[in-house]
């Protein structure tokens, strides 16, 4: 674990001096720059607070695919299943009538039904036509991106807007503030515990573990795989389902077009330089976050474009993704010298 967190804190310092010397080339500010970033998604109350509320699509659509992955199971669905749950988020906040104990509770329900039908249909595929989730879940996004594109334009549609969008929800399914800070935090803080709990202390999280590190071990040994493959689908489809749902909830209250945006795609990198670890997952989510909130900020005191914090993160995929093996071989040996002079000593 020391290891992992030191692996991750060298990769986030040397793809922010690679920044820094390209900005460097251009003619910028770094230490400027990076102080603006900072400032505007993390020191204050208002930016730490929209940093947080803008991290929890990342999060929950990077435990999605963290989950999947370490599973051994491909799921690469979430931006279509962020939407769904989006969709199905939506439409219920028009039509239901619930007091307000209730409300909130119930489109959380429909989001995640919403993502766990559009990961079923993947999984039945793969029962049925033996296809492999990897494809059908890439082809499904494209097809949920036009199905909500269809559902927004003809029967939700807000007939009074200039563009496709829906009617705002309900507000007694609007996400309130406690202390400033958006509910949906709040729930995906509860979201990130189940997970946590399901996959690292539930038995049925064991055997996703096992089946993820070696499928054929976990055949012999008696785990359940076509059962615990579903139940991967299904799970990491909710959390994609949940994402989405709580972006309406949160702001702007309605489904517009483009409201998934890249929070999923976003979701899958992380969870790749997170190697698929839900702890990291959190935490690289949070930084993702703070990098995409301070972009305008950084933009409109440096005048650094704010499409640069894309290169930034793509420099701390590549740093970290590539050089994991070397560093932890680095860290290993570094290790060893120490303790080779403890002993000496």
């Amino acid at each position: 674990m020391r290891n992992k967190a030191l692996h991750g804190l060298l990769g986030v310092a040397i793809a922010l001096l690679i920044g820094a010397i390209i900005m460097l080339v251009q003619g910028y500010q770094p230490i400027l720059t990076y102080k603006a970033l900072f400032d505007y998604s993390l020191f204050g109350y208002y930016p730490l607070a929209t940093t947080l509320k803008n991290s929890v699509p990342l999060i929950l659509t990077g435990l999605s695919a963290s989950i999947a992955f370490a599973s051994g199971v491909v799921n690469l669905g979430q931006p279509g299943q962020l939407v769904m749950g989006a969709l199905f988020a939506t439409v219920g906040g028009l039509y239901l009538d619930l007091p307000l104990p209730f409300s909130v509770g119930a489109l959380l329900l429909l989001a995640m039904l919403g993502g766990m039908l559009w990961s079923a249909v993947a999984a039945v595929m793969r029962y049925a036509f033996n296809m492999s989730e990897f494809i059908v879940t890439l082809m499904l996004n494209m097809i949920a991106d036009f199905f909500t594109y269809w559902a927004i334009t003809y029967p939700f549609m807000d007939r009074t807007a200039y563009s496709p969008m829906t009617p705002q929800i309900h507000p007694n399914m609007w996400l309130g503030e406690i202390g400033g800070f958006n509910l949906n935090v709040f729930i995906m803080l509860a979201a990130f515990a189940v997970s946590l709990f399901v996959f690292y202390r539930w038995k049925a999280g064991y055997e996703w573990r096992i089946s993820g590190q070696n499928s054929l071990f976990a055949r012999i040994g008696g785990c359940a795989i076509r059962h615990n493959y579903l139940a991967v689908m299904l799970f990491t489809g909710a959390l994609a389902g949940i994402a989405g749902g709580l972006v309406v909830m949160s702001g702007p209250h309605r489904f517009i077009k483009g409201l998934g945006a890249n929070y999923a795609w976003d979701g899958v990198m992380i969870a790749v330089v997170a190697n698929n670890d839900l702890i990291a997952t959190l935490f690289y989510g949070l930084f993702f976050a703070t990098l995409q909130t301070g972009a305008l900020g950084m933009e409109l005191v440096t005048a650094v474009p704010s499409e640069f914090i894309m290169i930034l993160q793509a420099l701390m995929v590549l740093v970290i993704v590539a050089g994991r093996e070397y560093i932890n071989l680095l860290l290993e040996r570094l290790t060893a010298r120490r303790q080779a002079k403890e002993h000496a000593i």
